[in-house]
């Protein structure tokens, strides 16, 4: 199975930070809010939220699973623990990416965990004065082995965070997989998403996923029909995209047909669709420029509001902040789908 690249160009410098001392559950908790607030990360509902880095390493795989978090400010011991997410970054990204998406989502209440994929992350970027070099990295990070350790990433970081401090105060016991690009291919192979292999047959799916955000998610890549690789995500899914939501990379070719047909072969009933008018790949990232910066800010703003919608419902049952998103931003929209259509 090799995967499709999302190749958005070089990220924010890698500032990496040394992961915290050792606290007792309660000390942390009880200190969550004294951690410094990230630039950018302020917000109306709750401007104290605020990100921590963790450096882990799986002995196992003698493999570096960085992660940056993303907290909610209102964190305490005495509270019920804050609803998870697990962010998957595309080929090329790092920890500090979609940073638009994990505040926002930790202002609400709601935790972030923003995995950094070693093998396809932003150290392929160090050869982009050497085209060939270049390609090869990129190679070497879309193939069958890197596409399952970014599953095993995500799966150890969340057992990780569990057995941390953070582990009183955030709920790790079920979480919503998300994910951009090759990130979605990782969401969707922790949620359900099938592949079989000579040799490998095992399910990559973790039982603590209780749904997905896939944004631009791409087929996998020489596996044809979608069909049978979907035919057990039966969780809950919300799939973004645009029309002109295109993957133009050497040796690989996507458009918006492919995220439809991702989406339709999906198996579960409950599936959303977002489509908007025009905008490009990248502009899920966190670079203003692509798609044009005035229809970028209204599509992030959109898919902040129903990405938080999505995880409000799945997580915790509400459902207000769907209500009107589509009437709400009709002028970007292409098409909309909601399945099955809620109750008003």
């Amino acid at each position: 199975m090799t995967l499709p690249a999302d190749a958005p160009g070089p990220h924010t410098r890698d500032r990496r930070r040394a992961a915290p001392a050792s606290f007792t559950r309660r000390r942390l908790v009880a200190g969550l809010l004294t951690l410094p607030t990230t630039a950018g990360l302020t917000s109306p509902v709750n401007s104290s939220a605020s990100s921590v880095d963790l450096d882990w390493h799986d002995q196992t795989r003698d493999r570096a699973v960085p992660v940056r978090l993303h907290l909610p400010g209102n964190l305490r011991s005495d509270s019920p623990p804050a609803p998870l997410i697990v962010f998957s970054h595309g080929l090329g990204g790092s920890r500090y990416g979609y940073s638009w998406l994990g505040s926002h989502w930790a202002a609400h209440g709601i935790a972030s965990l923003h995995v950094q994929h070693v093998g396809s992350d932003r150290a392929i970027w160090a050869e982009r004065g050497n085209p060939l070099a270049m390609l090869g990295l990129m190679r070497e990070a879309t193939t069958e082995r890197e596409a399952i350790d970014r599953a095993l990433d995500s799966r150890f970081a969340v057992d990780q965070l569990a057995a941390s401090g953070f582990g009183l105060a955030i709920a790790t016991s079920r979480y919503i997989a998300a994910g951009h690009s090759y990130g979605a291919n990782t969401a969707m192979l922790l949620a359900g998403a099938r592949i079989e292999r000579p040799g490998f047959s095992s399910s990559l799916a973790d039982r603590r996923v209780t749904g997905a955000v896939l944004i631009s998610a791409p087929p996998f890549h020489g596996e044809g029909a979608p069909e049978p690789i979907l035919a057990s995500l039966r969780a809950p899914t919300l799939h973004v995209t645009a029309t002109e939501d295109i993957i133009r990379v050497p040796g690989f070719f996507s458009d918006l047909d492919d995220r439809l047909a991702i989406f339709r072969a999906t198996a579960g009933a409950d599936k959303t669709l977002a489509v908007y008018t025009g905008g490009s790949h990248s502009m899920f990232t966190d670079r203003l420029g692509p798609g044009g910066e005035a229809l970028n800010r209204a599509v992030k703003l959109a898919t902040r509001e129903l990405a938080l919608g999505f995880a409000e419902r799945v997580l915790r049952g509400r459902t207000l902040q769907l209500d009107g998103w589509a009437d709400r931003h009709t002028t970007i929209l292409s098409r909309f789908i909601e399945s099955p259509v809620r109750s008003s």
